[in-house]
């Protein structure tokens, strides 16, 4: 049986994110998710693997080509510090007779979990890039002459090209998080840790589980020493159907116990305004205010579990 984030060896991770990258490489891009979740489940046989979100929108810099589609290079950063040495002016020099484009990786982003036992953060976390390489623009322009490398690997006022693919798509396996590890490290800020809690502590805890309603943004990044480190943030897997509940239109009593109730059943499960309170401007920090003083008062409609929660945050609120 495949351990628990908290249990397991590094040798035994290692191996793991091994295999599903492995499992990863040998599908096909489909037009459906189906058979990226079917070649991780067959990885993790005594979990059950899900979809739970994609995310989609996204692009980071690609490499360079020729007028033919040729390859030059893979990563445009690494070859213009190469051709250039550093000197701006030698590599535009060098380009001056030649017809290269630069390309860029649109990519979407799918979010795979596995639960691994009963708290929030009892699950595995798996991210699969499906990227594909198009040409973005021309590598150079008579009447353009960037002031640096980053500015001409990256430039923010360059005219586009068609976005035309080169090659086939294909999906690259991003990282694959223990969350339990990742809430014991240092990574884990206290405000994240407080909203795991949060939710085991609430009637949210009874759900079908928080990785069937959350995901974590996670985005790497490196110290002052040159360490490497993860930075997470809980986000929900359908965030476009979250409904809006601003300041303006909080009610009292009845009305605003509607209002919560509403949306929670929109959402699926118990004490969800809560938690988008937490992390979602659309939802008012008014709106927790509202409800306290609601139960402070004649009115009860939230589940004891719940208004201690309530009562903590309106002590000491936080958001993330």
């Amino acid at each position: 049986m495949v351990k628990t984030a908290r249990t397991q060896e590094p040798a035994l991770v290692a191996d793991l994110e091994l295999r599903v990258a492995q499992a990863c490489q040998a599908v096909a891009v489909p037009d459906s998710i189906e058979a990226i979740v079917a070649a991780i489940q067959a990885e993790l046989p005594d979990l059950s693997v899900r979809h739970a979100m994609t995310r989609a929108g996204w692009h980071r810099l690609g490499g360079v080509v020729d007028l033919d589609g040729k390859r030059i290079a893979h990563n445009i950063t690494e070859w213009a510090e190469a051709e250039s040495g550093g000197d701006i002016d030698e590599l535009m020099f060098k380009l001056a007779d030649v017809q290269y484009f630069a390309t860029r990786m649109n990519g979407r982003t799918h979010y795979l979990v596995a639960r691994t036992g009963p708290l929030a953060r009892d699950f595995i976390q798996i991210e699969v890039e499906q990227l594909q390489e198009v040409l973005d623009r021309t590598i150079s322009d008579p009447d353009w002459f960037p002031d640096s490398i980053a500015d001409f690997v990256d430039p923010i006022d360059f005219p586009r090209v068609e976005h035309e693919p080169v090659g086939a798509p294909r999906l690259l396996f991003r990282r694959l998080v223990r969350v339990p590890d990742l809430v014991a490290s240092p990574d884990a800020g206290p405000k994240l840790v407080r909203f795991l809690d949060d939710w085991d502590r609430s009637s949210a805890g009874e759900s079908d589980g928080f990785c069937h309603h959350w995901v974590l943004s996670i985005r790497e990044y490196q110290d002052r020493d040159g360490d490497g480190h993860l930075m997470a943030k809980p986000v929900p897997v359908m965030p476009e159907q979250v409904p809006e509940l601003p300041g303006a239109e909080v009610a009292r009593g009845a009305k605003l116990a509607n209002q919560i109730h509403g949306f929670d059943r929109e959402m699926g499960y118990p004490f969800a305004w809560y938690f988008h309170m937490l992390t979602n401007r659309k939802v008012s920090h008014q709106l927790a205010e509202a409800v306290h003083a609601d139960l402070m008062g004649a009115y009860d409609y939230l589940p004891a579990r719940d208004l201690k929660v309530l009562r903590e945050w309106y002590q000491t609120p936080y958001g993330l």
